[in-house]
């Protein structure tokens, strides 16, 4: 799967808003009301990106959860990271 360029992600950022580029992924943290909601999101999370076979870096630090995803075999950003950061803003939605 092709990388997407740097220049080509920051002007799809509009299509998920509060994603971030980081180092070569797309970030985003969200922040929950208790610590116990914050792992009940990422067991969603983490369901939805196993069944699409593209997992995130996850990060809970107490109430707040850091997802990045980035493509590790391609060595970017690909169609994969947006789609996986798309997914999991309908399970924010959902919390």
């Amino acid at each position: 799967m092709p990388t997407i360029s740097e220049s080509n992600a920051q002007a799809r950022l509009s299509e998920i808003p509060g994603w971030d580029i980081g180092e070569k992924s797309l970030v985003r943290e969200v922040s929950l009301p208790s610590f116990r909601e914050a792992v009940a999101f990422v067991v969603k999370v983490a369901s939805v990106a196993e069944a699409a076979d593209h997992h995130p870096d996850i990060v809970i630090n107490y109430r707040k959860v850091t997802l990045l995803y980035s493509t590790h075999s391609e060595g970017g950003l690909t169609q994969k990271d947006f789609d996986g950061a798309a997914m999991a803003d309908r399970k924010v939605a959902r919390t």
